[in-house]
């Protein structure tokens, strides 16, 4: 199932349940053959032996579940730490199993022993889903939190977040399972920041012909460093063009650029820098144009992950009356710190 974006919640008729900041991932239980898999069926089990044998042990013998698994570090969720789980290397993924151990957050029932449960309203999966994993005590597979309160549902809004979540998904309660439907709703946070122009890619469509923007890349001052913080994206063909056509002014060598010495180290970084490969690139082309960074804008964001924006920030509008050095890590909200065990209920 999928979720469309809310403002508002719903006074009446939905069950609220943190959203996770994970991996989303189907569990398919068959006695003791357990196979985890992504939202599209991609498998998983490989790369989380601790979580399949925990899976193994406390869940019923035959059980289809939708759920996220999440790694967490201290006493918030770590993406880029669960990132690094997925590795061909099996020695790799047996060191990393022990050393950042991942967990599995159930949220949903889908078939239990011979009953598919698609077509029954959450409610009643949801009560279902308690019955089944009654009893369960285990510090790497839990049953999500969920209530029927609007106002709770707000405060976990606001508190979750310390502790890594991505914002809270409503589900109606008498809705059956769509897959792949954006029946559920999903209230994530909205922060803007004012960020420094540092490049641009080139957008797939571009041609020598007709050059097109693709993304912008930003960063933001961390005191005599221009730190990459993400990209801003989602034009339209038309605004690309205007757009790199009107930046091309801005144009230096890379000799001459606050990244230069990034060209002598493009690999897996821990910083992820502006051109470099990772794992994740699956061999695309990173190189960007380096630009002057004197132009500012401001765009909107969800949340940090480390110190970078964990999705695409959103163009919202230029910034002519601010400098670029006054455009620095400061401005950006710090989420109350909050325990993760509390939000398991643990």
């Amino acid at each position: 199932m999928l979720a469309k974006p809310a403002k508002t919640f719903p006074t009446e008729g939905y069950s609220y349940e943190p959203k996770w900041d994970g991996f989303r991932c189907l569990v398919f239980k068959d006695g003791d053959t357990v196979e985890l898999t992504s939202r599209n069926t991609k498998p998983l089990t490989r790369y989380f032996p601790e979580v399949v044998e925990a899976l193994r042990e406390v869940l019923p013998d035959r059980i289809v579940l939708d759920g996220e698994i999440f790694v967490a570090t201290g006493s918030r969720l770590e993406f880029d730490v669960l990132q690094e789980r997925i590795h061909p290397a099996a020695s790799r993924i047996a060191r990393l199993s022990a050393e950042t151990p991942a967990q599995y957050a159930a949220f949903d029932l889908l078939a239990l022993g011979d009953e598919a449960y698609l077509d029954r309203p959450f409610s009643e999966r949801r009560a279902a889903l308690e019955s089944a994993l009654a009893g369960l005590s285990s510090p790497t597979v839990a049953l999500t939190r969920t209530t029927t309160d609007p106002a709770e549902a707000a405060a976990w809004f606001t508190q979750f977040e310390g502790a890594g979540l991505d914002g809270v998904i409503g589900k109606p309660l008498g809705g059956t399972y769509t897959p792949n439907q954006r029946t559920l709703l999903k209230f994530k946070h909205e922060r803007t920041a004012d960020v420094v122009l540092v490049g641009m890619r080139e957008h797939k469509n571009s041609t020598p012909e007709r050059r097109l923007l693709g993304s912008m890349l930003l960063g933001l001052w961390e005191g005599d460093n221009l730190a990459h913080i993400g990209v801003a994206a989602s034009f339209t063909e038309k605004r690309r063009a205007e757009l790199w056509d009107e930046l091309s002014a801005l144009v230096v060598p890379m000799s001459e650029h606050p990244w230069a010495a990034w060209e002598e180290w493009a690999v897996a970084n821990p910083s992820r820098a502006a051109g470099t490969q990772s794992r994740w690139s699956a061999g695309k082309d990173l190189s960007f144009t380096p630009l002057r960074p004197e132009r500012v804008l401001e765009v909107a964001y969800d949340h940090m992950e480390g110190r970078r924006f964990r999705h695409t920030a959103q163009f919202r509008r230029w910034r002519t009356d601010r400098d670029p050095e006054t455009c620095g890590y400061d401005q950006l909200d710090e989420p109350v710190s909050y325990d993760l065990a509390d939000v398991l209920g643990r």
